[in-house]
């Protein structure tokens, strides 16, 4: 069996102008339809944590695990209801250290600002029955990094976000996609029990569950495309 996982960044309006960044940004209309659809074709949308018994093979169904990346306010304000609309849940990949931040790391390459959850909110976003998961303390190229430093990203940020939820934090997702063996491993040790890349494809049970790929889901997207690349499109 191949689980697909939807990798989303932000849940917004689009800007205006042309800027970095631009095709991640989902129009909440478009998401609402797109879990619309999924619903209507009887998957049930989850989260990682509750999908890696379906990755591993231990269950079956038609399952589609939804993910996050950064833990962006407008993730809260507009797929949160359009999820508990349909009774689907996620995950979030939160930057540790910008906790009621911004996307300081885009905002380098020409992005607009654009607000993290705060503490409170991440404290929300868990209670609605959402997983938190971990994604370095700084959205770290971890391949620049030290080991040591690397080891700091991975492990800090997972205590943090423990200590903000009081839960445990299973779930690691690497920024940009960017890890190595020696990363998996520092994953592996700091007592997470999954991890995502950008790997672009379904999962299954040969992947090393710390390196598992998903599926982007972009701006333009239209919806036969989102559901070909979501539920038909073979594992490469």
């Amino acid at each position: 069996m191949s689980v697909p996982i939807l990798l989303y960044h932000q849940i917004g309006q689009l800007p205006r102008r042309k800027m970095s960044g631009r095709s991640l940004i989902v129009d909440p209309k478009s998401f609402y339809t797109q879990m619309k659809w999924l619903k209507k074709l009887g998957y049930q949308g989850i989260s990682m944590r509750e999908g890696m018994p379906y990755i591993r093979g231990e269950k079956t169904g038609k399952v589609v695990i939804i993910t996050f990346d950064d833990g962006f306010v407008n993730v809260l304000e507009n797929a949160a209801p359009a999820m508990a609309e349909f009774g689907f849940t996620s995950t979030n990949y939160f930057v540790a250290n910008q906790t009621g931040g911004s996307n300081e790391w885009d905002q380098k390459s020409g992005a607009p600002f654009v607000p993290c959850m705060t503490k409170e909110q991440i404290r929300e976003w868990a209670d609605l029955g959402h997983e938190v998961g971990a994604h370095t303390l700084d959205h770290a190229h971890l391949s620049q990094c030290s080991e040591e430093e690397a080891r700091r990203q991975i492990i800090d940020s997972k205590a943090i976000l423990e200590d903000i939820t009081g839960m445990p934090v299973p779930s690691f997702a690497y920024p940009y996609g960017d890890n190595n063996a020696s990363h998996r491993k520092i994953v592996e040790e700091a007592g997470f029990e999954n991890a995502t890349t950008t790997v672009r494809r379904r999962a299954t049970a040969q992947d090393d569950p710390f390196g598992i790929p998903r599926i982007y889901v972009r701006r333009n997207d239209i919806l036969p495309l989102f559901l070909f690349k979501t539920l038909l499109q073979r594992r490469k």
